[in-house]
C-alpha cells in the first residue's frame, strides 16, 4: 500500500490521506497521537494510556524515505514513524481502536471525546 498524497487539514487537527488503492481517509491528529508507533509509546495491551491529547495538532510532516512519515505534534511528540501500511491499517481500524481507547480511558477515569 503506497501513499499518493497527504495534507494537514482543520488547522492541524486532521490528516487527509490518499492511497494508491483509491481510499482517501481522514484521521484525527488526536487518534494518530494516541496510536503513535513510537518506541516510547510501546505497543500491545500493556501500552501506556496517553491522556490529554484531544486538542493536539500536527505541526509538521517529514517524509522518511518512500515508505513512511514522521508526524510532529504540537505537544512535542516526534518519534513515531508511520509507514504507509501503518497509516492504512490505522484508517481501517479507526472505529474499533478509538472505541477500545475510550473504554480504557473510562475505566481509568479519564475524559472521552467522540472521534476519530
Amino acid at each position: 500500500m503506497r501513499l499518493v498524497s497527504v495534507r494537514v487539514r482543520a488547522c492541524g487537527h486532521r490528516l487527509a490521506l490518499h492511497f494508491d488503492d483509491g481510499s482517501k481517509p481522514e484521521l484525527e491528529a488526536a487518534y494518530l497521537r494516541v496510536f503513535s508507533p513510537s518506541a516510547e509509546g510501546g505497543s500491545g495491551p500493556a501500552r501506556l494510556l496517553p491522556t490529554g491529547k484531544d486538542e493536539v495538532r500536527i505541526v509538521r510532516i517529514e517524509n522518511v524515505g518512500r515508505y513512511a512519515l514522521r508526524l510532529i505534534f504540537d505537544d512535542g511528540h516526534d518519534s513515531g514513524l508511520y509507514t504507509h501500511e501503518t497509516l492504512h491499517r490505522l484508517a481501517i481500524e479507526a472505529p474499533e481502536r478509538w472505541a477500545a481507547y475510550r473504554a480504557r480511558q473510562a475505566r481509568a477515569g479519564g475524559a472521552q471525546k467522540d472521534h476519530p
